[in-house]
């Protein structure tokens, strides 16, 4: 399977614009997925992909071959829905052989032979005679699943296909996903509005943001590098904080969370905005070199043992994990430490390419 090139696509619904001149490119055998928000157009976007919505302009290819006129059965294309369509009359193994019910190359032991083995990577062999009625939401998804990858198309898209399934279903669904995976060569494009999902998936992510691509790189470097505002608060839980400069000193920037200036950026301080990750900020309960005192002024028992405070320090806020011994009680006093390597520039929402650091040594 070649790559998937989307040229400059947009879906416009009279003058609001779903999809915004899109480009892309998709590399052979990877899992990408769309991430974002709800309505930020990336069901749109998987949609021309399929054949299910024409462009109102630009170009998908696959490969070099230009699909955007082509019907879905043209492209060669997979997909699985929010809501699968399940044939009740049917068992598990007969839905998953119906997909297979035009593939005249395929003799029957063939057919029956593939049934077989999607039953096996999904574990379903155990309800290969079932009744689609005796299943629960999440092993529906994975019959349709079977459906998908039975016919072995070039691509295979997965439109949000674990929002309406319970959490254990859903966890037996990923499960089952990245069993499929090892042994699949099919180009993936997985849309969801779920990070943690995202970054367990996916070889990588583009992020959108109504209608836009705001980037798109590897799960890592989008979380550790957001080049927007928006991609730093989106990923996370919670996401980054974000704190305003308080004036300019002898060259540098001044900040209520730092005991120093930062050198200053091109630009100045107008517009400035300084991101750090909650995980990243140091919180101790005594004094130490580098930190500014602050008060607790709420705090949440996370998973793991850990504690999510939020914390005022002079005029600002931002939230902080801390372990139990730094878990201390609303209203205590604590000290905290954000190193420069940290932290991040931005301005107009976009990430500055200048590294922040301290002025001088306090």
């Amino acid at each position: 399977m070649p790559d998937i090139v989307l040229d400059s696509l947009t879906r416009a619904f009279g003058n609001f614009k779903a999809v915004d001149d899109i480009s892309a490119r998709f590399t052979e055998g990877s899992v990408t997925c769309l991430l974002g928000p709800s309505g930020c157009g990336k069901t749109t976007l998987m949609r021309m992909i399929a054949g299910l919505e024409t462009p109102s302009s630009g170009r998908i290819l696959f490969g070099t071959r230009d699909v955007t006129r082509l019907a879905p059965r043209q492209r060669n294309v997979a997909m699985v829905f929010q809501y699968p369509v399940m044939y009740r009359t049917l068992s598990v193994e007969q839905n998953i052989a119906l997909a297979l019910r035009d593939e005249r190359r395929l003799s029957a032991a063939e057919r029956a032979a593939r049934v077989d083995e999607v039953l096996g990577v999904l574990d379903l062999a155990g309800q290969r005679h079932w009744g689609i009625d005796r299943l629960d939401s999440g092993t529906r998804q994975r019959v349709a699943v079977g459906r998908a990858i039975a016919r072995r198309c070039d691509v295979i898209l997965f439109d949000e296909p674990t929002t309406n399934v319970e959490v254990h279903s859903k966890l037996e669904l990923i499960r089952a996903f990245n069993r499929f995976r090892i042994g699949g060569q099919q180009t993936v494009i997985y849309v969801t509005h779920d990070q943690t999902e995202a970054m367990t998936l996916a070889d990588g992510i583009v992020l959108m943001q109504a209608g836009r691509i705001t980037q798109s790189a590897t799960p890592r470097t989008l979380y550790e590098r957001p080049e927007s505002e928006f991609g730093g608060w989106f990923l996370g839980t919670p996401g980054m904080n974000f704190v305003a400069p308080t004036g300019e000193r002898d060259g540098g920037i001044t900040l209520d969370i730092t005991d120093r200036p930062l050198r200053r950026p091109a630009g100045g301080s107008d517009g400035l905005r300084v991101g750090i990750r909650p995980e990243r900020v140091e919180v101790s309960a005594q004094p130490r070199p580098g930190a500014v005192a602050a008060r607790v002024q709420r705090r949440a028992l996370t998973i793991g043992g850990q504690y999510l405070l939020l914390l005022e320090t002079r005029g600002s806020r931002l939230r902080a994990r801390a372990d139990s011994e730094g878990g201390r009680q609303l209203g205590d006093a604590v000290y905290l430490r954000c190193p420069p390597e940290h932290l991040a520039f931005f301005r107009g929402g976009q990430r500055l390419a200048e590294p922040p650091q301290f002025l001088s040594n306090p």
